[in-house]
């Protein structure tokens, strides 16, 4: 995430949102350039000043993530497909991890958006991670 809010709630919002980075506008070219290195593998990165301020969180003992109360109407297949969705899986890679055909994968996305009253598979992503179905 490239933005100017630099306060703790943005942070940790856009950490279990699935950022695989927070930089601030301010950094060095060369800084933004590896960021988005960084990211295009997959890996985490933080700005200097956003590192220092989530240890101060984590050190002060952020609140453990709230899982989701709809996650009692989902089966533990579809929470199997909500956490792949939480990863950022497409119908594809879902059906070829929990080795089912794509249409059957489909099926099942669709079926958690109506159980869970989502509006959309971004959606589902923020609750994936938010109710700690997605821990890395």
């Amino acid at each position: 995430m490239l933005t100017t809010f630099d306060d703790d709630a943005d942070i940790v919002e856009a950490i279990r949102a699935g950022a695989s980075g927070y930089l601030l506008k301010n950094a060095p070219a060369e800084d933004l350039r590896d960021a988005v290195e960084r990211a295009g593998r997959g890996e985490w990165l933080l700005s200097p000043s956003v590192t220092q301020r989530v240890m101060k969180l984590v050190a002060a003992g952020q609140a453990a993530p709230t899982p989701d109360p709809r996650l009692a109407f989902l089966s533990a297949r579809e929470i199997d497909v909500l956490t792949r969705i939480g990863h950022g899986d497409t119908n594809e890679e879902i059906a070829a991890v929990l080795h089912l055909s794509p249409s059957t994968a489909r099926t099942y996305v669709s079926r958690i958006l109506a159980k869970m009253g989502a509006r959309d598979r971004p959606e589902l992503v923020v609750i994936a991670h938010r109710s700690g179905l997605v821990l890395d």
